[in-house]
């Protein structure tokens, strides 16, 4: 009986001294959620569709938000502040003015069967290497034209003293050392007039044919040949000559 007694009497002394130990523990809290920071970034040069996937690499999809105006040249962002501060680290570095650059065109037309060549193009160091390569004896030039751009953006021009012809291109820059190094997609395009019969009356339609579609990629200052083209089959051929340089 005594032992009994005892035993109850140390279990009794144990649960009061647990009872204050389970009681005296914290409630565990909710960890707090951090504030986020909102911005307003007006830009300048590039447009939110164009960056949109590159700023969302820095940003928590679950709590962070980025919103672009109409324009798209208007970004709102909602976000933790150190995200915050990356994305207007990236859109400093890409929302920049675009390169400029001047294009210099010259549209010749090579002959097999006349040996005239134009007082402007005798020295012409690129017509002197075209006499090695092709068939051509005889060149004229049909038009020239000095065409300013931008990079990325797309430029064109009207050659021909009939206006007939029209190159467009659009040039990507891609800076380095000792030049930079021009990308351009061009067409040449060469448009003419045609008088069809229909239902016994003539109609006159307008006919394209692309000459030339090309993508070189030359240095900041080079000139090259883009293209040669035969016109009709016939004994001469549309010679397309470009040079490209990168203007501050």
């Amino acid at each position: 009986m005594k032992k009994g007694l005892i035993a109850f009497l140390m279990l009794a002394v144990l649960a009061a001294v647990a009872i204050p130990s389970f009681a005296q523990e914290p409630t565990p809290q909710k960890p707090e959620t951090k504030p986020l920071r909102k911005e307003l970034i007006r830009l300048n040069y590039v447009l939110a569709t164009d960056i949109q996937s590159l700023i969302y690499t820095f940003l928590d999809g679950r709590y962070e938000r980025v919103n672009w105006s109409a324009d798209k040249k208007t970004l709102t962002i909602s976000a933790y502040p150190e995200n915050v501060e990356k994305v207007l680290q990236v859109i400093k570095e890409l929302d920049i003015k675009p390169a400029d650059l001047v294009f210099t065109v010259q549209l010749v037309m090579g002959s097999e069967t006349e040996e005239k060549t134009d007082p402007e193009l005798q020295a012409d160091p690129i017509i002197k290497e075209l006499r090695k390569l092709l068939r051509y004896t005889g060149y004229t030039l049909l038009d020239t034209s000095l065409i300013r751009g931008m990079d990325k953006q797309h430029s064109e021009v009207i050659l021909g003293k009939k206006a007939d012809f029209e190159l467009s291109m659009v040039p990507d820059v891609v800076k380095g050392a000792p030049a930079d190094n021009i990308k351009i997609n061009l067409r040449l395009r060469y448009t003419s007039l045609e008088t069809v019969l229909q239902q016994g009356q003539s109609t006159t339609r307008t006919i394209n044919k692309d000459l030339i579609q090309s993508t070189l990629s030359l240095k900041s200052g080079d000139k090259t040949v883009v293209g040669v083209s035969k016109l009709d089959g016939g004994d001469k051929g549309l010679i397309l000559i470009l040079s490209a340089k990168v203007v501050l």
